[in-house]
């Protein structure tokens, strides 16, 4: 998407060498840190074992709330672990990846 234009255009091969360097270090810094928030966010899918299953135990809670309360029409229990290993597949491992 979006984020990964903008990471190619920054570090990659196709990285603009016309442009102002003070441009290059902002736009590097910026990307850097939108990445580093994104991490914070999934951080818990990174730890320890028990730590991964408390968090992620919880927002299953607060998603099959939202179905019993009738606030969304998508179930958790259906398909939550082939989810979550396209969670990690898709977004986790390639951010890992980036920030490594």
């Amino acid at each position: 998407g979006f984020r990964n234009k903008r990471w190619g255009r920054a570090f990659g091969p196709e990285a603009d060498l016309e442009e102002a360097q003070k441009d290059k270090v902002d736009r590097k810094a910026t990307i850097v840190i939108e990445h580093m928030i994104q991490a914070a966010d999934v951080a818990h899918t990174m730890q320890h074992w028990h730590v991964y299953k408390k968090w992620n135990f919880r927002l299953f809670c607060e998603m099959n709330e939202a179905f019993q309360g009738g606030r969304t029409t998508k179930n958790p229990a259906e398909g939550w672990y082939q989810g979550e290993l396209g969670f990690f597949d898709f977004y986790i491992i390639p951010l890992a990846k980036k920030l490594a």
